[in-house]
């Protein structure tokens, strides 16, 4: 296989630093370069759904579990892996596009549940299979065998770095 610009960065870094460990790099920039273009398909294609990354993230989330499609905040934050004042941001703009509706607490300031509304299940069914299949398309260099081997690296990767080593991420 040709060099890309990984091996010249590790080459170049080896020239000029050549007592520096270097073994780091192949990965980790090769993970920040695949990161970057897999944001760029998508946002692209969610653009041209008219869909912005957290509202798909939202309801996606909600149509996922199943019926009734309804989830606590807390719930929600475990599974999209963001903060709570994030899935509150997310919760709101959903709410004002019809996607979901919510109940709130007797005073109105906390949110107990977030439902995903008809008009929300009728949005993720129209647009998920477009955004998978351009994700598929990303993987299309790779056999189903090479698919599930990087998948599997990729998991042990992610949970190796995870500080409670699990999957997720620190909020």
């Amino acid at each position: 296989m040709d060099p890309d610009f990984a091996d010249r960065v590790v080459a170049q870094w080896g020239r000029e630093r050549p007592e520096m460990p270097l073994d780091s790099i192949g990965v980790v920039a090769r993970v920040l370069r695949i990161a970057k273009l897999v944001w760029d398909v998508r946002r692209r294609t969610l653009a041209a759904l008219d869909m912005d990354s957290a509202t798909v993230d939202l309801i996606a989330t909600l149509r996922r579990n199943g019926p009734p499609y309804c989830m606590t905040p807390s719930a929600l934050v475990d599974d999209i892996l963001v903060s709570g004042p994030a899935i509150t941001q997310r919760v709101a703009r959903a709410e004002a596009l019809g996607l979901v509706s919510v109940e709130r607490t007797p005073s109105g300031r906390r949110t107990v549940h977030v439902t995903l509304t008809s008009e929300g299940h009728r949005t993720i069914e129209r647009n998920i299979e477009e955004l998978i299949e351009q994700e598929r398309a990303l993987l299309v260099g790779l056999t189903d065998a090479e698919r599930a081997e990087l998948e599997t690296l990729l998991r042990k990767l992610l949970i190796t770095m995870s500080p409670d080593g699990r999957s997720t991420p620190d909020r």
